[in-house]
């Protein structure tokens, strides 16, 4: 008859292997997806507001603009495609590796594709020297995430008609800054990105253009929002009515 402790000690190497080794598939498939198909984001500023809050948990589609190869992104400075790799459309929303800091993932909207002429004019936006069409909408910043007064008092809602991609951006119509920018001509393999809250957003008007082998997929939809950290004081704050909402 088989010794006790030695029976123990059989089972419990074959519960270690086998664990180790589900554990290992798991992990292996969450990095296949995360590489390949669908990752998630945090929304840590208010850049792009009224599109999306601080504390917005995404998904992003990683296939949007072609199939990578599975962990290359991970591996390489530049991730290959299996498919052909795809340009955003204009409007898209996208995150992607920030230029000057690649270890950081930034997300804002694609205004420019290759070849085309971009300018701001008295904070309107000049695409190819033809204004894009605003209109002003009523909704109170209140109702936007907004919790500065100052703020409430100040910033104008607009519906920003982008041809294909009408969106909701936010100006302090008060302050001169960022009124002009341009005229600059996008480089090919690179776009111009902006985020919705103009006045309040880092982008490529003052870090300058997005290679295109930077963009790690398309903002899909919120799937949850809750704030709690430093950017709230550590109150938590949940808006459970940002679940599922579509980005557009």
């Amino acid at each position: 008859m088989k010794d006790r402790s030695t029976t123990a000690w059989g089972r419990l190497k074959f519960w270690i292997a086998d664990t180790g080794k589900q554990l290992a598939i798991a992990i292996f498939i969450v990095m296949f997806l995360r590489s390949s198909i669908i990752e998630p984001y945090k929304i840590p500023s208010g850049s792009m507001i009224p599109t999306l809050f601080i504390g917005d948990h995404i998904f992003v589609n990683k296939f949007s603009y072609g199939f990578k190869v599975p962990f290359t992104e991970f591996f390489l400075d530049k991730p290959l495609y299996m498919t052909k790799q795809e340009l955003p459309t204009r409007g898209d929303v996208i995150v992607f590796r920030y230029p000057r800091d690649e270890s950081i993932n930034y997300i804002k909207r694609v205004v420019g594709l290759p070849g085309d002429r971009i300018a701001i004019r008295e904070k309107v936006l000049y695409i190819n020297d033809k204004p894009v069409d605003i209109e002003a909408l009523n909704n109170p910043a209140m109702e936007l995430g907004i919790e500065n007064d100052d703020d409430k008092r100040v910033l104008s809602l607009f519906t920003e008609k982008l041809p294909g991609a009408p969106h909701p951006v936010l100006y302090n119509m008060s302050s001169l800054l960022n009124s002009d920018y341009g005229p600059v001509e996008v480089p090919e393999g690179k776009l111009l990105a902006l985020g919705d809250n103009r006045d309040r957003s880092s982008d490529s008007r003052i870090w300058g253009f997005v290679p295109l082998d930077n963009i790690k997929g398309k903002a899909m939809f919120v799937w949850l929002n809750f704030v709690f950290g430093m950017e709230n004081e550590f109150k938590f704050q949940f808006r459970p009515e940002r679940i599922g909402i579509v980005i557009k």
